[in-house]
């Protein structure tokens, strides 16, 4: 099956920065939108037929509408160049419910959140949910410029603490180890920003061992199968009695899905995270943009529309 959509209205397109808008959606007609967490995104089924998926960036207080940021992405495949230049206030647009595989821990003693360019999206709304509640964090935004920084205006309008970078002005890249260092090991890190600067992130918290580091990826991970996986393995569906042969090429979403299973799904390109299963045994070969390293290493989950496998069998909760 697909993730149930609802029926949203264009209210307001908003120009934020060099290359970014914001969309702001409100129920069409009697629709009712479900409540979201800090963190959440959504999917917009757009009219040329592709399906993106896109951080809210308002307050989850805030129940009459759904705020995005879109970034006129250079290797647009056709998503965010549809929304830039043929999106129109007034047209309506199927959207799926809001989905969160970015979850804040509110009760952490202290956070820090990092943003990369049209990654402060979820980060500005999770920094200012962490404010709302009367937590301590502060937040480290990163950008190639000024000009290219999308809610700065509401940013310095905010308390707590603030730590701009911009490449042009500093003349260099952000060393994300050096504004990390020195926080006590129980602090909860958060970055979300182009793949780079989520490695860079994952290696430095790695490095100073900070073992609470979440990310968020917008671009599908381009992974290779892994040098062990494997071709052809079984797939063992725990609650529905099923086995599966897996044969080289076979896509494992598709298999759960001629085989009957109630599987949701929507971009099946290991971003949105619909179809992450639990893993019961067997080692995955993960190749999504979803599970950060820790997750993957646990190999408690899998997102199968792209992942494969590692051992010669799995067993899913399925």
């Amino acid at each position: 099956m697909t993730t149930a959509t609802t029926t949203a209205l264009v209210h307001t397109l908003r120009y934020e920065a060099e290359g970014i808008i914001s969309v702001e959606l409100r129920p069409w007609g009697d629709n009712v939108f479900a409540p979201f967490e800090a963190g959440s995104h959504i999917d917009l089924h757009l009219a040329n037929g592709l399906v993106r998926s896109y951080s809210l960036l308002n307050s989850p207080d805030e129940r009459n509408r759904y705020v995005v940021g879109i970034l006129r992405d250079r290797k647009s495949r056709g998503g965010s160049e549809y929304v830039h230049s043929q999106l129109r206030v007034g047209m309506q647009l199927s959207i799926s419910q809001p989905r969160n595989n970015f979850h804040l821990e509110a009760g952490a003693g202290h956070s820090v959140l990092v943003a990369g360019g049209i990654g402060i999206t979820p980060i500005y709304c999770m920094y200012r949910q962490l404010l709302a509640l009367g937590r301590s964090a502060e937040l480290i935004y990163c950008a190639r410029s000024r000009r290219e920084a999308a809610l700065l205006e509401e940013i310095a309008g905010l308390p707590g603490k603030v730590v701009l970078h911009f490449d042009d002005e500093k003349r260099t890249p952000p060393d994300l180890a050096a504004y990390l260092a020195g926080r006590p090991s129980d602090t909860h890190f958060y970055c979300c920003g182009p793949t780079p600067m989520l490695d860079a992130f994952e290696g430095a918290c790695e490095r100073l061992g900070y073992p609470h580091a979440h990310i968020e990826r917008f671009a599908a991970a381009e992974l290779p199968p892994a040098v062990d996986a494997q071709g052809s393995y079984s797939v063992e569906l725990k609650r529905s009695g099923k086995t599966l042969q897996m044969e080289p090429g076979q896509n494992l979403l598709d298999a759960l899905l001629e085989a009957g299973c109630d599987i949701d799904n929507s971009c099946r390109e290991g971003v949105c995270g619909a179809c992450e299963t639990r893993v019961l045994e067997g080692q995955p070969d993960h190749r999504d943009g979803v599970l950060s390293k820790a997750e993957r290493e646990a190999g408690k989950s899998m997102m199968v529309c792209v992942s494969g496998c590692r051992s010669a069998r799995l067993v899913l909760d399925v």
